[in-house]
């Protein structure tokens, strides 16, 4: 016990860790702007001697979630998002938040502890080709094998994470080699720990070109997607919208690019516009549009309604840092750079032409979008003002946007969840934030993102909405909730189904695999277990009052909503089908 506390003792004033190869990893991610670490144990040296430059570590309990918390932690902040593992088991459950990191381009770096360098290729314990398994899943991978280079590799690591297109990096740090002496200081200062790191622009020409044919167009509309969000663009989109009468769709990444309650604000364009659907009434604005302005956005499948969305005979615009995504699934003009900057010289570009038509044409085009927000309220009157136990979603969804404000952020799982909040919740101002895994869209990530959205935005008020089959692969972080102090308003739809498996298998086949129904579980129990608190609500009536103390706890609180199974989200391929 004396040695343990002598040792303690030692570590606490950083004698075991000055001058190391850790101890400068440390101090180069504080000149980064980094505050927090989201790491379990190793490298435990980086932990240990970031405290002494005021970086905190967030200890998450399982190897995966770590990654889904330093995501949406850079998604809100702008900061980059840290995740530490040790090799092996950990680091390969990396590869998923990393790959989603990826698709989506957010910039997040791993710091993977290796095998000592002696041991490279000896087969020690848990020693694995981390090289490898990285690659397809980063934008830059490197292991370190000389303490000299430590401050050359991390600003690489930085450079890639936030430059051009954001997206994740690996350092791989050899055990010795943290604890290896650090050669005297480069004394470096600059801070590449924000991104966009450098703002790119397009040729004049081309925006020239783009600006006239907007002004010119008949049915232009905008297709906004993450991108406006990464470039923290929100409020240039704000003044295209208004200063020149053009109707903004976003994706389900891109929502909160706008407010919502504009009248010339569509919603959010996917391919979940069928029965229900918020922006089903809408859909015309979409598909029978001249000129579409894409604005950082992916025309991935899903925001596209599998490539049927987008009218085939429209000209496309299309803003983006990453010239390759430009003209992937639709022949655009280029403008090529980011979305804050380009849509603001855009704006200024098209006060030079004439657009008289689009202030014309606004009055007709924001009627057609009252029609529909009002027609989409009358056919669902009934399901967001119902009693029926069990609940329905649209009604769930409905109690918690009335208490939603303009500093709210909604963290929602992917599948059903993402749906249910993208068609039944309202951005109420442009850079409201929607936090949702789409790149690869992986179950279970939901909760663990809202976590760093907390530990990002301490006073915001946080409702993450999750399903009860993706919320199980979760559980454990609501104990890393109640010891982190991370209070959030953790909704669990739990109807003891795999929804969208369940539904997607009975139409395709006509039944359903065994995996898609599940025990009953008392998740509110669960909560209570470990610290936090747990509501089971079952009834209608007494969702609101649940809502209301779970907003005022000081820890997070577990609301566990008895859920239709029948309750089919407004997905175009089942109406199809």
């Amino acid at each position: 016990m004396a040695a343990s506390a002598a040792g303690n003792a030692l570590v606490s004033r950083g004698l075991l860790y000055q001058g190391t190869v850790a101890h400068r990893l440390a101090e180069g991610l504080k000149r980064h702007g980094v505050t927090c670490l989201f790491g379990q144990s190793l490298p435990s040296l980086v932990h240990l001697a970031g405290r002494e430059f005021g970086i905190k570590q967030i200890a998450y309990r399982q190897e995966n979630t770590g990654g889904y918390m330093a995501d949406a932690y850079a998604r809100v902040t702008g900061k980059v998002g840290i995740v530490t593992a040790q090799n092996g088991p950990a680091a390969a459950l990396l590869v998923a938040p990393l790959a989603e990191a990826l698709k989506v381009s957010v910039p997040v770096i791993a710091l993977v502890q290796e095998v000592s360098r002696d041991q490279t290729d000896k087969n020690a314990f848990q020693e694995l080709d981390h090289e490898s398994m990285f690659r397809p899943v980063t934008k830059w991978v490197r292991r370190v094998t000389e303490a000299s280079r430590i401050d050359d590799y991390l600003d690489m690591a930085f450079t890639a994470a936030c430059g051009g297109r954001p997206g994740p990096a690996v350092l791989l740090l050899p055990a010795d080699l943290l604890l290896e002496p650090a050669p005297a200081s480069a004394a470096r200062k600059a801070n590449l720990g924000q991104f966009p790191l450098d703002r790119s622009l397009p040729h004049s020409d081309s925006l020239k070109a783009a600006a006239e044919l907007l002004a010119s167009a008949q049915r232009p509309v905008v297709i906004a997607g993450g991108g406006v969000h990464l470039s923290g663009a929100a409020q240039a989109l704000a003044r295209l919208q208004e200063q020149y009468s053009l109707p903004v769709a976003t994706t389900v990444m891109g929502k909160g690019g706008v407010d919502e309650t504009h009248p010339l604000s569509i919603g959010v364009a996917s391919y979940f516009m069928g029965e229900n659907g918020s922006a089903r009434y809408m859909r015309h604005l979409i598909s029978d549009a001249d000129v579409v302005l894409l604005v950082g956005n992916r025309t991935n499948q899903n925001g596209t309604d599998s490539w049927k969305l987008y009218p085939s005979g429209a000209r496309f615009i299309h803003i983006d840092v990453d010239a390759q995504e430009i003209g992937r699934n639709y022949e655009a003009l280029r403008l090529t750079g980011d979305a804050r900057t380009t849509l603001e010289a855009l704006c200024d570009q098209l006060a030079t032409v004439d657009t008289s038509a689009r202030r014309q044409a606004r009055a007709e085009v924001e009627s057609a979008i009252k029609r529909g927000r009002e027609q989409h309220e009358e056919q669902v009157a009934s399901l967001i003002g119902s009693d029926s136990a069990p609940m329905r979603p649209e009604r769930i969804m409905r109690e918690i946007d009335k208490r939603l404000t303009a500093e709210s952020v909604v963290v929602a799982d992917a599948s059903y969840s993402s749906i249910w909040i993208a068609n039944y919740m309202r951005a109420r101002a442009a850079g409201s934030r929607f936090i949702t895994p789409r790149g690869l869209a992986g179950l279970g990530w939901g909760f663990p993102m809202a976590l760093g959205v907390r530990v990002a935005r301490p006073q915001a008020p946080i409702f993450c909405v999750v399903g009860d089959g993706g919320f199980a692969h979760a559980w454990a972080e609501l104990e890393t909730a109640v010891r982190m102090k991370l209070p959030v308003v953790l909704v669990v739809l739990n109807n003891q189904i795999l929804g969208y498996q369940k539904h997607a298998e009975n139409i395709k086949f006509g039944e359903y695999t065994s995996a898609c129904e599940f025990s009953p579980v008392d998740h509110a129990a669960i909560a209570r277990a470990v610290g936090a608190e747990g509501i089971r609500v079952e009834k209608a009536e007494d969702l609101g009052a649940a809502l209301d103390r779970a907003m005022s706890s000081d820890t997070v609180t577990l609301i566990d909503v008895i859920t239709d199974p029948n309750a089919f989200p407004p997905v175009t391929w089942y109406e199809s089908n």
